[in-house]
């Protein structure tokens, strides 16, 4: 057995072993893939171990996520840090060697896996950050940033959609140096991929403008190698490596559905081990390996020694630019242009025309802030102005997502997590459900991407309810470490930018279609998400009119009506929710006083969230049905949103709260004997 062979057979032992031990994982990938992810590693992949971050490293993505203990059998042989206890606490609580790869947690992860086909798209972004990051900072002489991405892959990232719109994108855009190792197996959890599968996936990546490349032997090492360098001689295509591989390789479940999702058993890793010839004990690496990795390590380190000549001649050449490439690295907005925008005239305006006005004064103060709109930039209103395009033969900074909202918040995660670009993504909010699962990632990951979702309501009007958001709002506050801002006008939408963008997760901003008024009681205090924006004139208000979005100026219209009544309001903007709730109780309370039960929330959206804020006395004007075809103002008209039933529901929770307050018991001569 050869140094490669063996340590081919210790990174699918150690992940067998790892699996075996949590009785928990999914052994299939780990056998079959071990040998072209070696390959990879070993031969190909720019990486230094000694230094996982450094800049211009080869990016690699495990899409195929559930062959988790693949990618940290790799790192534990090649030196990231993962040691032999942290390999035998896989998937146990807090350990390094989580079920799926998490960012942030295993030293060598790029990006957080497991949702299928979410890693392919998050590894586009990676290429286009590489390629918009080149031919900003490369020169004809020094190429500062030079660097492929890696993704490895099976039939399930294959079936899904998101692979299908990330895919035609990077055609779209000739990513030359994205290269996909697809681990063709043939075996998904409820069998042969025959029962549904039988589409030609080379061919349908052939139309999409990728090179397809084949081995027919995903043993061979060498196979391997030469078609990851014909992927990287390609300069003009995306390549797809297909490896036609045996899931389970070794074991007595080899070929079969039976070794994709669950531990081989005691018996069939014995089997494994004779098959292989493997003869160590669980979790132990022979010293031929560590020998043999250890012979790799000092042209791995290489990598960075010559990139840091690269840096050290680039910063001598062009230091302007090396200055500059410093501050997009460090990514740290600049928001003293917003101060104009507190002070903005009182025009009426859609805060989608707000936010895109924001969003360029910010631009062109940050000029590392990128992103685009799936194919809905004139009514999002995103476009940066002189930004320029991306495509195929530029970079400039205004992405053409194209109709493909599944693949475009998975690529933006990407492009963050490959450091150097801000994105943002824009679609309407009831398209939001597209992006569910990027969305999602990204709060899991807790980075600061930003989605504009306009199109915010009802308001949308004669497009109808497939287009008319209910329950969106709810969908996203529903997300763990999210913010969902839903601006009143310009300097609230201004305070939704500025949260977004010094905080670590990330955030929606849901704009209006139609215009608002310019309100004179809203500010900078919309960063602590909830607060008071016109107060009832006594100390104690009768009752607490909360909202955001459109509907604050209804609130407004509602206590002037209710002072005409002598009923006493205070009104609250809550512009978002999620930043509120994290505010002192001593905050909290001053803005919703606990003695105040009478409350009515106030959005054009379903009412699920509000209850927290309004109690069981409250009530709600909200939306809790699917819209219809209509005009704004008579949509907003006959579900209710006017003064008149405001004041109506006002007087309602008043009325309901006094009652409440005449049935509660005196408990004074509690043990008196009476």
């Amino acid at each position: 057995m050869t140094n490669e062979e063996l340590t081919v057979s210790t990174i699918r032992m150690l992940s067998v072993d790892m699996i075996e031990k949590a009785n928990s994982g999914h052994p299939g990938i780990c056998l079959g893939a071990a040998p072209m992810a070696y390959t990879l590693w070993s031969r190909h992949l720019k990486h230094n171990p000694k230094n996982p971050n450094f800049f211009d490293r080869d990016r690699f993505v495990l899409s195929a996520g559930h062959g988790s203990a693949l990618l940290y059998s790799l790192l534990h042989v090649f030196g990231y840090g993962l040691t032999k206890e942290d390999l035998m606490r896989f998937r146990q609580h807090t350990s390094k060697t989580p079920g799926h790869p998490e960012y942030g947690v295993t030293s060598g992860v790029e990006v957080s896996t497991g949702p299928l086909g979410q890693g392919i798209a998050n590894a586009v972004g990676f290429a286009l950050a590489e390629r918009m990051l080149g031919d900003k900072f490369n020169q004809p002489d020094c190429k500062l940033i030079n660097h492929y991405t890696y993704a490895l892959c099976g039939d399930g990232c294959m079936m899904e959609g998101i692979e299908n719109e990330a895919a035609s994108l990077a055609g779209a855009l000739k990513l030359g140096k994205l290269i996909v190792l697809y681990d063709s197996n043939r075996i998904t959890i409820e069998g042969d991929t025959s029962i549904t599968f039988s589409e030609d996936v080379g061919k349908r990546h052939e139309a999409l403008g990728w090179q397809v490349i084949r081995v027919k032997d995903g043993e061979s090492l060498d196979q391997i190698s030469a078609a990851i360098t014909l992927a990287k001689a390609e300069t003009e295509k995306p390549s797809l490596v297909i490896v036609d591989t045996t899931i389970g390789y070794g074991s007595p479940l080899a070929g079969t559905s039976k070794c994709h999702g669950a531990p081989l058993g005691e018996s069939n890793v014995k089997a494994l081990r004779k098959n292989l010839g493997y003869k160590l004990k669980p979790f132990e690496v022979a010293q031929q390996v560590i020998d043999d990795i250890d012979e790799l390590k000092p042209s791995l380190a290489k990598y960075e020694s010559e990139w840091n000549k690269t840096v050290k001649t680039y910063k001598t050449k062009y230091p302007e630019l090396y200055e500059e490439f410093q501050l997009w690295r460090k990514g740290e907005i600049d928001f003293s242009a917003l101060d104009s925008i507190y002070d903005m005239p009182k025009k009426d305006e859609a805060t989608r025309a707000s936010s895109s006005r924001i969003l360029n004064i910010i631009a062109q103060n940050n000029p590392f802030v990128v992103g685009g709109s799936a194919d809905l930039a004139p009514s999002n209103m995103v476009t940066l102005a002189d930004g320029g395009d991306v495509s195929s033969e530029s970079s400039g900074r205004n992405i053409h997502f194209g109709i493909r909202e599944h693949a475009m918040g998975a690529v933006c995660n990407g492009m963050y997590l490959h450091g150097g670009l801000l994105p943002f993504c824009a679609t309407f909010a009831v398209f939001s459900d597209y992006m569910k699962g990027a969305i999602r990632m990204s709060a899991l990951m807790n980075i600061p991407v930003v989605y504009v979702l306009t199109h915010d309501s009802i308001g949308v009007g004669e497009d109808g309810p497939t287009h008319q958001p209910i329950e969106q709002l709810e969908t996203l506050r529903s997300i763990p470490n999210i913010k969902v801002f839903r601006p009143a006008d310009a300097k609230e939408t201004a305070a939704a930018y500025e949260s977004a963008w010094t905080g670590k997760s990330p955030t929606a901003i849901v704009c209006s279609r139609q215009s608002l008024k310019q309100l004179d009681c809203t500010g900078t205090n919309a960063l602590y998400g909830g607060y008071i924006v016109s107060d009832s004139k006594g100390e104690t208000p009768d009752v607490i009119l909360i909202s955001n979005g459109s509907e604050l100026g209804l609130a407004l219209q509602a206590q002037e009506a209710l002072a005409a009544d002598n009923i006493d309001a205070r009104v609250v903007s809550m512009p978002c929710m999620e930043l509120f709730d994290i505010q002192t109780a001593k905050y909290r309370e001053s803005v919703l006083p606990s003695n105040v039960r009478a409350r009515v929330a106030i959005e054009a959206g379903r009412s699920l969230s509000w209850y927290k804020y309004i109690g069981l006395d409250g009530e709600t004007c909200c939306i809790d049905t699917f819209g219809m075809s209509a005009p704004a103002n008579v949509m907003f008209e006959i579900c209710g949103f006017t003064s008149d039933n405001v004041v109506k529901l006002a007087k309602k929770t008043i009325k309901n709260c006094n009652k409440a307050a005449a049935f509660i018991p005196n408990t004074d001569n509690e043990g008196d004997g009476q």
